[in-house]
């Protein structure tokens, strides 16, 4: 049954990531995620952190730029899927406005896209008890067949904090974290209704 295996999204609401079990932190409390996918072929992300932020990794803001790797650090993270095709993007988003964009043809068969056009936009808030990231990515960027298809999503994080790393997701299908894995790209999301 669909409902088994995706989290269909009708209405705006923020949905809650869970660390998985092999990390405990005391640093983050809990981190939820605002998804809003528009007519315009826009996919819209708000990653909301709450926790002891002095005591987590966050590399200062700086100018958007490619960047590798940012997963070993603190980053947020989108897995981008035309549901029923096995080819997906990730994108990685840090707290200092850099950036990476992943295309594979299959589970982990790819690699880096060096390509400016696909930038998102990436705004940072925060205070003592709460980190706020916002990304957006442009899905006509990614093909002209993303904003009309339906999409199995996965989002993720990786927190680097002073107590450790810890690893958050919609769904941790395996032993180990493995936010390629794509049993956990479980948030379906339907193409936008042009009436509204």
């Amino acid at each position: 049954m669909l409902e088994d295996r995706f989290l269909v999204m009708t209405v705006e609401h923020w949905i809650d990531l869970t660390c998985h079990p092999s990390t405990r932190p005391a640093t983050v409390r809990a981190i939820a995620v605002l998804v809003r996918r528009s007519a315009g072929a826009e996919l819209r992300m708000t990653f909301r952190l709450d926790g002891d932020i002095p005591r987590i990794r966050i590399d200062p803001p700086g100018a958007p730029r490619i960047a590798t790797q940012l997963w070993r650090h603190t980053c947020f993270e989108a897995f981008i899927a035309v549901d029923g095709q096995p080819a997906y993007h990730e994108f990685n988003f840090a707290p200092s406005g850099e950036w990476a964009v992943y295309a594979f043809r299959g589970y982990r068969d790819g690699g880096p896209v060096a390509n400016e056009t696909m930038r998102p936009d990436i705004a940072v808030r925060s205070t003592g008890s709460r980190l706020e990231l916002d990304a957006l990515v442009r899905l006509d960027c990614l093909s002209a067949i993303h904003p009309r298809a339906s999409l199995r999503v996965g989002l993720s994080a990786v927190i680097e904090a002073s107590d450790g790393f810890s690893y958050w997701a919609l769904r941790h299908p395996a032993a180990k974290p493995d936010f390629h894995d794509p049993d956990g790209f479980t948030l379906l999301l339907e193409p936008p209704n042009p009436q509204r």
